[in-house]
């Protein structure tokens, strides 16, 4: 059985011009920089949006793919392909699995192969769980058998971050205006958790060093009773502290395998450019 695998820019999927390959298709969010619209990861780097971002003083925003846009790619798929999983960035965070279910429902009737999930996370383990998908598919797996393994999957992620900037936090909409204001006036950076797909407030840190430790301890207390095979270190442009924050880990856990992923463009609108995170899915004992 041949499958396709739709997801959204949120995901770390490098050469994202290239969609298709591998069986992957990126749909690309849109950043709109006053009246002007770019594509996430087609004509607007992560490097290229903090430029701007510290040079342009206009309203950012970001928004999902249309649900016409989905429409047609499914229906285009739909002619090469068995199947179709769409798996999208958390509900919580963006309208993307929105517009990708509302087009797989318009298709129902004359494409009923299109499977969507919301993963309720973002960046690379939302590409793990896509490269999970295609393992079971390899071992023979059949859709409704690898929907509802990937599905399982999502409930034993975990994810923590730590925000880069409050200010962009804030003109996100993603924190309240008297939260932003006391986070400025004491130097104070929210780390947070990502639980069923929101954001959650698990700890306050005054600097990336301190989130380090704090981020740390987490996977500290996850190893106690659980087994994890792999660790993504997530960042913005501070691939530097990633790397050393890695080699750390490392050290201390040589039996786990470590990564270190960029957050993307999109991500990086709403957290910061200095914003770095950790995240790990449970294996089954």
């Amino acid at each position: 059985m041949r499958i396709a695998w739709v997801t959204d820019s949120t995901a770390f999927v490098p050469n994202q011009s290239g969609s298709g390959e591998n069986d992957i298709y990126v749909v690309p969010m849109s950043i709109l920089f006053g009246e002007k619209e770019y594509m996430d990861g087609i004509d607007l780097s992560p490097e290229e949006l903090f430029a701007k971002l510290r040079n342009e003083k206009v309203e950012v925003k970001t928004s999902q793919p249309s649900i016409g846009r989905f429409k047609e790619l499914f229906e285009q798929l739909s002619r090469d392909y068995d199947h179709i999983f769409s798996i999208h960035v958390s509900s919580h965070f963006s309208g993307t699995f929105s517009s990708a279910y509302q087009a797989a429902e318009l298709l129902k009737d004359t494409t009923p192969n299109i499977s969507c999930i919301d993963s309720k996370i973002l960046s690379n383990p939302l590409t793990e769980l896509i490269e999970y998908g295609q393992r079971l598919s390899k071992e023979g797996k059949d859709p409704l058998q690898i929907k509802e393994a990937i599905e399982e999957r999502i409930n034993s992620c975990e994810t923590y971050v730590m925000v880069g900037s409050l200010e962009q936090l804030h003109k996100s909409g993603r924190m309240g205006g008297l939260s932003f204001f006391l986070g400025s006036v004491l130097k104070i950076k929210p780390m947070l958790s990502i639980e069923d797909g929101k954001l959650k407030v698990e700890d306050k840190v005054r600097s990336i060093k301190k989130g380090i430790i704090s981020m740390s301890h987490q996977l500290d207390l996850a190893l106690t009773n659980r087994s994890i095979r792999k660790v993504s270190v997530l960042h913005g442009l501070n691939r530097e502290d990633a790397l050393e924050w890695m080699d750390q880990l490392r050290q201390a856990y040589p039996e786990i395998q470590f990564g270190a992923y960029p957050l993307g463009a999109v991500i990086g609108v709403h957290a910061g450019e200095n914003t770095i995170g950790i995240s790990w899915f449970s294996e089954k004992n």
